[in-house]
């Protein structure tokens, strides 16, 4: 169906569109942007045609056809997964690639995927992987435990930057061919015996290594791809593009236009394809919470990634079936650069710390049932608490900041606090800026980057203070904690501490009881918590909004969902 709208009047800088039975305004500006900016002025197009009554909606075409439309926050940074870190990348190449194994939609448990069947050695440091014969590449090349070899070679290579390399340091001198130790890769633990048979062979036995499968930094990538395009350490190079991209998950790429569309296709080579019911997926990327809720309500969209705070109350009293709010495993945190002045003061970084309400921040600004955050591991993961001396004591807080040279605040820098563009971390952001300025007397200016930039950053270390979040990569305590290991890919603070290194790295892998380990877990986070390179503030709820059409789609701790599992019921579309 073509709509045409025929603007005839102008008022005030708006265009008025004439719909059946109404009128809407729309800023001028709309209709004379430059080509970058057309996305976002597709976005309010489309809005309008759902106001007019115009048309199908995505969701109405998306329940048809079986496409599902998914509302997915930032831009990529890329669909490399031995290169991304992030949740709007991983949400993509969860439908274009698959591990070893993967997660069961409910329960969380590690279930077979890329390997039909595996056993494990009776001291748990040895895995023998059986891949399934019928497991392809999208172009139709057989999956191989060699792609698995290959792939965890690459995904070890210094150039290569990986940030999540420390994934596959469990696996015997994983670890130190990837510091350049050992330049022999056939001393790494991980061999071939045969197309279909991978050996895995630990340090130590590790009760979550099944989980680290399922992570998308330990996915095989296609080496005549890879290979074609550029080395195999070289980042940014064209493989992941679409007509480039070879992938063995349940779909394929199909289209990437930027800051407008990410679509993927059923891939007809994937091993279980005859059950997959998704014709595709449409990830939409969009910043800006409140017109993802926009586009939600006009049919645009069958899943959110969040909700703006202030929509929460509405919907739980009006809609209460659209709204999916479930424990999530994740800390929302500010990381403190402790390389400069004055965050390499400990003394600094603990008044900040003391001097923030959480329990405010938690009822009065982000109001989606988070538990406020004194310890950086979510409480009772898996059977594990940590201890912590985090509260809120501004008079501390205060005698602190003296101690370090700025009494009541006094000569205190004017200090840049950077996040990424979204409408919560801001409201978050104003929120701890005005305690902060309230309890200490110190002013903090806010800035904000978009996805990319704000990721480039702080990995180069361009900042003083940032928000971050981290959620668990598996459901252990260890998934909070070995990220601040000395030099580890994701501890972007310049934070070290050797005994801390010493209980992650080796203590802890060792111990023979699960008992013991936390003991030596609880010790570590005891330092890291005493010297505050980072400041916890609340613990994840998983908030969206999800269509009544949408099947498979369940809460759990990870958010985790399995697109072989989802569809979409014509019926159930409003």
């Amino acid at each position: 169906m073509m709509v045409v709208f025929t603007l005839a009047a102008h008022r005030n800088g708006e265009t008025m569109i004439p719909c059946p039975g109404k009128a809407l305004n729309v800023p001028e500006w709309t209709f004379r942007r430059p080509a970058r900016l057309w996305a976002p002025a597709a976005i309010l197009l489309a809005l309008i045609l759902a106001a007019c009554g115009g048309g199908e909606t995505n969701v109405e075409a998306g329940n048809r056809n079986q496409i599902l439309h998914f509302g997915n926050g930032a831009e990529p940074q890329e669909l490399d997964p031995h290169i991304v870190t992030g949740i709007p990348e991983h949400n993509v190449i969860a439908a274009l690639m698959e591990g070893l194994v993967k997660k069961h939609p409910k329960t969380l448990e590690p279930v077979p995927a890329v390997a039909k069947s595996w056993q494990i050695s009776e001291d748990g440091k040895t895995y023998i992987f059986h891949l399934r014969e019928n497991a392809r590449w999208s172009n139709g090349d057989p999956v191989t435990a060699q792609d698995f070899v290959w792939s965890w070679w690459r995904a070890l290579q210094p150039a290569l930057g990986n940030q999540y390399a420390y994934m596959l340091f469990p696996i015997v001198n994983a670890e130190a061919y990837a510091r350049g130790d050992i330049r022999d890769f056939a001393k790494v633990g991980v061999k071939a015996q045969d197309d279909h048979t991978l050996k895995v062979e630990l340090n130590h036995s590790t009760p979550y290594f099944l989980q680290l499968l399922d992570h998308y930094s330990t996915y095989p990538v296609h080496r005549d791809t890879i290979e074609a395009f550029g080395a195999p350490d070289e980042r940014g190079t064209r493989w992941t593009r679409p007509g480039n991209y070879v992938g063995n998950g349940p779909f394929v790429l199909d289209t990437w236009r930027l800051n407008d569309i990410i679509q993927v296709r059923r891939n007809p080579h994937y091993w279980d394809a005859a059950n997959v019911r998704l014709s595709g997926i449409d990830f939409h990327p969009i910043e800006n919470v409140s017109t993802e809720e926009r586009m939600f309500r006009a049919g645009q969209l069958h899943i959110t990634g969040t909700i703006p705070i202030d929509k929460i109350a509405e919907y739980r009293r009006k809609k209460p079936d659209r709204l999916l709010v479930h424990p999530y495993l994740g800390t929302y945190y500010y990381r403190f650069n402790v390389r400069k002045a004055p965050l390499d003061d400990q003394r600094v970084r603990q008044a900040l710390n003391l001097a923030l309400d959480r329990e405010a921040i938690v009822r009065h600004v982000t109001k989606g049932g988070e538990v406020p955050a004194y310890t950086f591991t979510p409480p009772d993961t898996m059977g594990y608490t940590a201890r912590s001396d985090l509260r809120f004591d501004p008079d501390a807080a205060r005698d602190l900041l003296a101690q370090a040279g700025f009494p009541g605040g006094a000569g205190f820098p004017d200090i840049e606090l950077l996040y990424n563009t979204s409408e919560g971390h801001q409201k978050i952001a104003v929120a701890i800026q005005q305690m902060w300025k309230k309890h200490l007397n110190i002013t903090i200016s806010l800035n904000n980057q978009d996805w990319k930039v704000f990721l480039n950053s702080v990995g180069v270390g361009d900042y003083r203070m940032a928000r971050a979040g981290w959620i668990g990569d598996y459901v252990d305590p260890n998934t909070f904690l070995d990220m601040w290991v000395t030099g580890g890919g994701n501890n972007q603070t310049g934070w070290s501490n050797e005994r801390y290194d010493e209980i992650v790295l080796k203590l802890a892998p060792r111990a023979e009881t699960r008992e013991e380990r936390y003991r030596l877990l609880r010790e570590a986070e005891a330092i890291l918590l005493d010297e505050l390179p980072v400041m916890p503030i609340y613990i994840y709820t998983s908030k969206s909004l999800v269509a009544p059409s949408v099947r498979g789609v369940y809460g759990n701790l990870l958010d985790y969902i399995d697109y072989t599992n989802v569809w979409l019921e014509e019926k159930n579309a409003e």
